[in-house]
């Protein structure tokens, strides 16, 4: 199994995990092809990285084309700062960021009966 991480993206897991939804479980060129028409911008970032992960794939010696895309979204901490309101307070602004995994597994095989 090969893989590649991202370990901070400055988007919120919560969009990225829209675009994850849709490749995972998807052979590498399927997935690749879905995303480029995708109109989401996490999904340049994750055709990126799916693409990264074949690569290092190809280097250990594993057949590409057999491989199947299993992503992980997970919250890599946030950048909070403030800004100022009415009367003299503040309210805080989160900006959340995400870390993703992917791996590249061979796909399961079915069982017949």
């Amino acid at each position: 199994m090969a893989g590649a991480t991202l370990k901070s993206h400055n988007q919120p897991p919560r969009k990225v995990r829209l675009v994850t939804e849709l490749v995972r479980g998807k052979k590498v060129s399927a997935a690749l092809a879905a995303l480029k028409f995708l109109p989401k911008r996490a999904s340049t970032t994750v055709a990126k990285l799916i693409s990264s992960a074949a690569a290092n794939a190809k280097d250990r010696g594993e057949n590409v084309d057999e491989l199947v895309v299993k992503i992980i979204v997970e919250n890599a901490g946030m950048l909070k700062k403030y800004m100022p309101r009415a009367f003299g307070r503040a309210s805080m602004i989160r900006r959340r960021k995400s870390r993703l995994i992917v791996t590249l597994a061979p796909a399961p095989v079915k069982k017949t009966k």
